[in-house]
């Protein structure tokens, strides 16, 4: 009896050691912007093991509500010695799943029962007999674009033979140098073999995933930590340097978090090192690890402790050859633990795996609910998928530097941060942060404030401000990063974590200006609850907005909602419903409604009304039964910044909603202002926020393109 049908999808491999489970993780993110019921399936697990590594990955994915034990099917040894009682376990456990979950993502076999020749057939049986689509995981190290094509044709040919369903193969860890020509090989061969063609995707190698974290390190020499902040133990350790030189030459071959292995009776070497990593002007370092059991005298410890410095430094009674040797071999693998890991393998799949491709292929249509974690997951997509340069003037703030390392680390935008380069890559490596690319620009640079003050003494002109005036200027962060955007150096700015919103925002009023046709700038707050994404505007900038001004905001509300994947139904918030009401505020209000109507007849809008009988279909029904918009509302503008802003607090805090913004609309290009109390993950949205608004502006026809699939 075959399996319910449901979408879901086969992540398989024909070996071993091919990071299927990157793979994985990467679909499974896609799936959770597309549905709120996404859950895990490990067919085949390994009992002698306290906990399979894959399943815990899985399920730890905060878009995956689902228990360890909820996720595993059989033991491998069963399929050794019944597999028809293992396959209908399998198929029995899938249906459960299958009823609950409305995506699966279900695991292969991880082959390592060498004597076990026909484990590739039964994972082709197994995905067959689900009906599951499958994705084929290759590894690409050591091996020459034929070798791949050829283990692609055979893996391929047999899941065919088992009447399984290949869309993808996905070559992981391969040549940097070498994708082009292993993906036209492997393409050759999926042409071949299949009618329509498989999806063909290259994924080079990546150190970070695969290196051992700090943790791992000590583990492998068996050392102690000496001293250091113990959260640094799960960042990553890419390469080595032996320390058997004098200082000058270590400096000199030190690498982005590197080793340092040192003899522990080189006490000189240790203050050096320290002290590179408080410079900014080396590579940061992920530890120090001292060999040979020697303890470290008090005077250089003394010396040491003086200095403010989360960096690990380990002891080994290990001599410097063995625990050289023992930290090679150390292998890493992704990690939960470890947020460097994540992020980079987020955005190997995002950068070198056409998701969009393989949701098409899986057929896998949009849920109706939108939760704020599908959202965040849908604009992190987005984000990445056309990156933008965003401009951060406050680079010297820790909450900047943090997050800018993991907006870097995903993949969603390249960063200039404004300031003195040294100073701000010494905070950096002292927090553990890295932010090896980000550009960092000092807004004292004389040919950048030469360029600059040249442009804007020519804006502003008429204002009489002379090129003098104008080079004082410029050279405030928030003007030299608005004049970077205005040439097109930055496609958005960023700040407003250490500044005044109208430090931030007053620049682009002078430089960028408003779009043509806009009459004012104004904002929304994405308010993003339980099942849906909501637009509010404006509750941050404009105090008492006349009838025409809110019908310019109602707008621009309802183009900043298509860029966001929200269907515009716009709410004309007063404390009357349609002709129940007079009185000069709901007044404003039923003219710039019909103003809207006039100069946007393709939007939907409804005005006057209140705020329940725009959300409740019930209330609705009663008061305005025809309407379009009435209990179906998602772009609310409020007729001040008094309603507006006490509001959307409201929503936030009684109704759990997370309130992303405020989003600046109206301007030319896209700046977006932060709140002095900004937590990092506000600062990630916000840049991500900020990107996708770029994007919308480089768009052939920027007025009207949305690159979001709507959901309302």
């Amino acid at each position: 009896m075959l399996a319910p049908v449901t979408q879901s999808v086969y992540i398989a491999s024909p070996e071993g050691m091919t990071g299927k489970s990157m793979v994985a993780f990467g679909l499974l993110e896609a799936l959770a912007s597309r549905s709120d019921r996404v859950g895990v399936y490990r067919p085949v697990v390994k009992a002698d093991r306290a906990r399979d590594y894959a399943v815990d990955l899985l399920t730890s994915h905060p878009a995956v509500d689902q228990e360890y034990d909820d996720a595993i099917g059989v033991d491998h040894q069963l399929v050794l010695s019944d597999p028809d009682t293992a396959h209908e376990r399998i198929l029995s456990r899938y249906r459960e799943l299958a009823e609950r979950f409305s995506m699966l993502v279900v695991l292969g076999s991880d082959y390592d029962d060498l004597a076990n020749p026909t484990e590739l057939g039964f994972n082709a049986e197994v995905a067959a007999n689900m009906g599951a689509p499958v994705v084929i995981v290759l590894s690409g190290l050591d091996r020459s674009p034929d070798q791949i094509a050829a283990l692609a044709a055979v893996s391929l040919s047999e899941f065919t033979g088992h009447h399984a369903s290949p869309i993808a193969v996905v070559v992981n860890r391969a040549e940097a140098d070498s994708l082009e020509a292993i993906r036209t090989a492997v393409s050759a061969k999926s042409d071949a073999a299949l009618a329509d063609g498989a999806l063909v995707s290259v994924i080079p190698e990546n150190p970070v995933i695969m290196a051992p974290t700090v943790q791992e390190v000590k583990d492998a020499v068996d050392g102690s930590l000496l001293q250091g902040n113990p959260e640094w133990m799960d960042r990553v350790a890419i390469g080595t340097v032996i320390a058997a030189m004098s200082l000058p030459n270590v400096l000199s071959r030190l690498t982005e978090n590197c080793t340092v292995i040192a003899p522990g009776d080189r006490y000189d070497l240790l203050p050096g090192l320290i002290m590179a990593q408080q410079s900014g002007t080396f590579p940061a370092l992920s530890s120090i690890v001292l060999t040979g059991g020697y303890d470290v005298p008090e005077e250089v410890g003394r010396l040491i402790s003086g200095v403010q410095q989360d960096l690990p430094v380990i002891a080994t009674d290990l001599s410097t050859f063995d625990t050289a040797v023992k930290v090679a071999r150390t292998r890493g693998r992704l990690s939960v633990g470890s947020p460097q890991k994540m992020d980079a393998a987020r955005r190997a799949v995002a950068e070198h795996l056409p998701t969009a491709d393989v949701l098409a292929a899986l057929e896998v249509s949009r849920s109706e609910v939108v939760t704020p974690m599908m959202f965040e997951f849908e604009l992190l997509a987005r984000a990445r998928g056309e990156k933008k340069t965003i401009v951060l003037p406050e680079g010297e703030d820790p909450r900047i530097i943090a997050a800018s390392e993991a907006i870097l680390a995903r993949g969603v935008a390249d960063l200039i941060l404004l300031g003195d380069e040294n100073q701000i890559r010494a905070k950096a490596s002292q927090l553990g942060h890295d932010i090896s690319e980000a550009t960092i620009v000092s807004p004292q640079s004389e040919e950048h404030v030469e360029r600059y003050a040249a442009e804007y003494a020519r804006l502003r002109a008429k204002k009489g401000v002379t090129l003098e005036q104008a080079r004082e200027k410029i050279q405030d962060v928030s003007y030299f990063g608005t004049m970077m955007v205005q040439l097109g150096e930055a496609d958005g700015m960023v700040s407003g974590a250490a500044h005044s919103t109208a430090h931030t925002i007053r620049p682009s009023f002078e430089i960028i200006k408003t779009k043509p046709g806009a009459q004012i700038v104004s904002s929304v707050f994405l308010m993003a609850l339980e099942d849906r994404v909501l637009v509010y505007g404006d509750c941050a900038v404009n105090p008492d907005p006349t009838a025409a001004q809110l019908a310019d905001i109602a707008a621009q509300s309802a183009a900043t909602a298509e860029q966001f994947g929200v269907v515009p139904r716009i709410a004309m918030l007063s404390y009357s419903t349609g002709t129940s009401g007079t009185g000069a505020d709901v007044d404003k209000v039923r003219e710039a409604t019909e103003l809207v109507r006039s100069a946007n007849p393709q939007l939907d809008v409804e005005g006057p009304i209140q705020y329940d009988a725009a959300v409740d279909a019930s209330v609705a029904k009663t008061k305005l039964p025809d309407s379009s918009v009435a209990g179906r509302a998602t772009v609310f503008v409020f007729p001040d910044l008094n309603t507006g802003n006490n509001t959307y607090k409201a929503v936030q805090r009684s109704a759990g909603a997370i309130a992303i913004g405020p989003v600046l609309q109206g301007l030319n290009k896209p700046v977006n202002d932060l709140s002095r109390g900004a937590l990092v993950d506000d600062i990630i949205n916000t840049v991500v926020i900020t990107a996708i608004q770029a994007q919308a502006d480089s768009a052939p026809d920027a007025s009207s393109t949305s690159h979001a699939s709507p959901t309302g």
